[in-house]
């Protein structure tokens, strides 16, 4: 078969050119460090690379929720324990007013550091990220959760956020709370907190009690309720102590929330001592003398009628405590029986930020969890990402020299053919 010259030219520079794209290649890919360079490299390696670059980038986006859900829970808690403290300092300071021995002055010096706790929670109840974002304000985090009220039978505060937790979802199965809302915190109690009295009587809407309600005339006081059987059938029912006057003779009857009667052991002197009365699974012991129409209220803390609001609690007994008693039995009790029961709403409260509070240090904990199987996601995929597209230098370095000596065999090969012609022998 003859082969013309024209022939034999076009297929040494055809095959140069190949040696020299084969060589081109091998040199991007050590150059890029990706065996696959361009999708016609290797298009079935290309496409599942695409697969799992995508859902590398989903897992850093949740990476980075996470990073934002634990800074929002780790300021919140920080404002938690704030608020823990606070709480716990007003509960010393009323238990240093209950004391007989202070004087009017001694009380209002105890008020005026309440006060001072008082201005601090609110505060700290409108604390803010770094962002400018109320914590505690559910979704409507761009106004102050809890905003300034004035006139009587109000706690001088009132939440004005939503009922919602605000949520990020830090990974595709976990939409996690990062911000509990104000009222969950500051109003309301942990479910069972146990009963809660108000020495008040159903009536007018004085300052320092609860809406409806109004002062006692009379100088009995108690302490407690404390819980005897939970398993009476009216134990966990809102209850309340009506006292009666007969012939200089103090009686009490005890109704529950609808009316009914309860039945009471124990009976009141009439010499103001101290007595204990059995009802409805609790007792309460009482000192002091009633008036015809007093009234002590007994409700579960977490009843709808009972007080959840921490601010209204310290605001009750700063009232009390800027009273001046003047001497009277019957303000003496108003006084003694409002700390008593502020101190158990305060137990109460402080009992709830410390629930909230060690909810969110289980969700930090969870996102140290959820970090570490983010991160062992991540390395597998750059692993797999790796054995699909990266570049083995040893075999890439072998091939590239190969590659060289071809590209030069071909050059040598053409150039001699080239030489070879008749008229060399002519």
């Amino acid at each position: 078969m003859r082969i013309s010259t024209a022939t034999m030219y076009d297929q040494g520079i055809a095959s140069m050119n190949r040696q020299q794209n084969d060589f081109l290649k091998v040199s991007q890919q050590i150059a890029s460090g990706r065996r696959v360079v361009n999708p016609s490299d290797d298009p079935q390696a290309a496409s599942r690379a695409v697969g799992v670059d995508q859902a590398r980038a989903v897992t850093q986006q949740f990476a980075d929720a996470r990073v934002s859900a634990r800074n929002s829970l780790a300021q919140g808690e920080s404002v938690l324990n704030s608020v823990g403290d606070a709480i716990t300092s007003a509960k010393t300071l009323l238990v240093q007013a209950s004391s007989d021995t202070l004087s009017d002055v001694d009380r209002q010096s105890v008020a005026s550091e309440l006060r001072g706790i008082y201005e601090t929670l609110v505060g700290q109840a409108n604390a803010t990220d770094g962002n400018g974002r109320y914590l505690f304000g559910g979704y409507q985090d761009d106004s102050p959760p809890f905003a300034r009220t004035s006139g009587e039978g109000v706690s001088g505060v009132t939440y004005k956020g939503d009922d919602n937790t605000r949520a990020q979802r830090i990974d595709a199965s976990r939409l996690m709370p990062v911000a509990d809302n104000g009222e969950t915190i500051f109003q309301s109690v942990p479910s069972g907190a146990g009963y809660v009295a108000r020495a008040e009587r159903t009536g007018g809407d004085s300052i320092g009690t609860q809406a409806g309600f109004d002062r006692n005339q009379g100088s009995v006081t108690f302490k407690g309720p404390s819980r005897v059987d939970p398993d009476d059938p009216d134990y966990g029912r809102g209850m309340t102590l009506t006292f009666s006057i007969t012939g200089g003779t103090p009686s009490v009857a005890v109704e529950d929330e609808d009316g009914n009667p309860i039945p009471v052991s124990g009976s009141l002197g009439t010499d103001g001592e101290a007595t204990t009365l059995q009802f409805g699974g609790v007792s309460l012991t009482l000192s002091g003398l009633p008036a015809d129409g007093d009234q002590i209220q007994l409700r579960p803390a977490d009843h709808s009628d009972a007080n959840q609001d921490l601010f209204k609690s310290l605001k009750d007994a700063i009232d009390v405590l800027e009273m001046d008693q003047q001497g009277l039995d019957e303000n003496r009790a108003h006084v003694r029986n409002t700390l008593s029961s502020t101190m158990r709403e305060l137990d109460n409260s402080l009992d709830n930020v410390l629930t909230v509070r060690a909810s969110m240090g289980a969700r930090l904990n969870e996102l140290d969890v959820v970090d570490s199987v983010g991160g062992n996601r991540m390395l597998n995929y750059e692993q797999t990402l790796s054995d699909l597209v990266d570049l083995d230098y040893a075999e890439a370095i072998g091939d590239y020299s190969l590659r060289q000596v071809g590209l030069q065999a071909s050059q040598k090969a053409f150039a001699d053919m080239k030489g070879m012609s008749l008229f060399n022998y002519l």
